[in-house]
């Protein structure tokens, strides 16, 4: 088993924007006033286009496949959500909160991997509980210790408790179950995916566990990684604000390893922190800020890991 891989899907954006049904609990999705629509997409798409080129750079396999017009899925540029990718050959489908995200799903992109001469074996499709108002929001909702088959899940209305026991006894992943909070307009609120509050690498792991309010709780989740003997990077709520805890290790040509975060993430970083995690992996941080403010995720939401076998 590896944490990370080399292999990423991303979706190129064709109208992008603030996604109206997403921003009842994404507390970070920002109206940018007098921008119109067009301009906001444009933007998305030289953000998109630039961080590929960056990831490719390095020599990350990053499979981009373009987003259509219809049906409308603003936030097609956040894969990770609807996909996940296992070295098993299976592929897992999640149930989205929002219902214009559900379009994001397309068999074609299955077709495409497979064509690359990626091996798909087995579709466990988890979709059906949109019907029952459950959802579990793919790693953005998992944080997923492949190494040591742990699971992280903060619950939120986007990660129900029981979907995540299911995913982890059909992937044997064990459980660990816990709730994240921020403040907004001075009250605690879920926050609405793991993957926005912690990241995993594959020798360190960065959380701001200020967000798990219950002690018990944070003890917990600490124990877990530092059983696995994951350096602990402690990161703020404000810089997890500016989405510090959304961070993705990849590798990239020779076996290299990436800290991939954007720019704000990047500058929010004390000197301290950066040392830490330079002793684990290289940063590779591009600017997002309009993909960060329109869609409320960064770059880890960007990128859907395949972990695949290959022909």
């Amino acid at each position: 088993m590896k944490q990370t891989t080399n292999s990423i899907l991303m979706i190129r954006p064709v109208a992008f924007r603030m996604n109206e049904q997403t921003v009842v609990n994404n507390y970070y999705q920002k109206v940018l006033d007098g921008l119109l629509p067009a301009t906001v997409n444009a933007k998305a798409q030289q953000e998109f286009d630039a961080f590929v080129e960056k990831l490719t750079a390095v020599g990350v396999d990053v499979t981009v496949v373009d987003d259509t017009l219809e049906p409308d899925t603003p936030d097609s540029i956040f894969p990770n959500n609807w996909i996940s990718f296992h070295e098993n050959g299976d592929v897992a489908l999640y149930p989205m909160f929002a219902e214009n995200r559900r379009h994001e799903r397309r068999e074609e992109i299955l077709d495409l991997l497979e064509e690359k001469g990626f091996v798909i074996h087995n579709i466990i499709d988890y979709t059906s509980a949109e019907e029952d108002g459950f959802f579990l929001e793919g790693t953005g909702s998992l944080l997923l210790d492949r190494v040591n088959a742990k699971a992280y899940c903060a619950l939120s209305p986007r990660a129900d408790e029981e979907l995540f026991i299911e995913f982890c006894e059909d992937f044997d992943y064990a459980p660990v179950i816990f709730e994240a909070f921020q403040t907004v307009d001075s009250e605690r609120k879920l926050i609405y995916h793991t993957n926005v509050m912690m990241c995993l690498g594959e020798t360190f792991a960065v959380i701001c566990s200020d967000c798990i309010d219950d002690k018990k709780e944070r003890k917990m989740v600490l124990d877990n990684l530092k059983e696995n003997g994951k350096e602990i990077i402690l990161i703020t709520e404000v810089q997890m604000n500016n989405f510090a805890g959304n961070m993705l290790e990849v590798h990239g040509a020779n076996d290299k390893r990436y800290l991939v975060m954007s720019a704000a993430a990047h500058q929010s970083l004390t000197p301290q922190q950066i040392e830490q995690l330079e002793k684990h992996t290289e940063i590779l941080s591009s600017s997002l800020d309009t993909i960060e403010a329109c869609g409320g995720g960064s770059a880890r939401c960007m990128m859907a890991e395949i972990f695949l076998p290959r022909n």
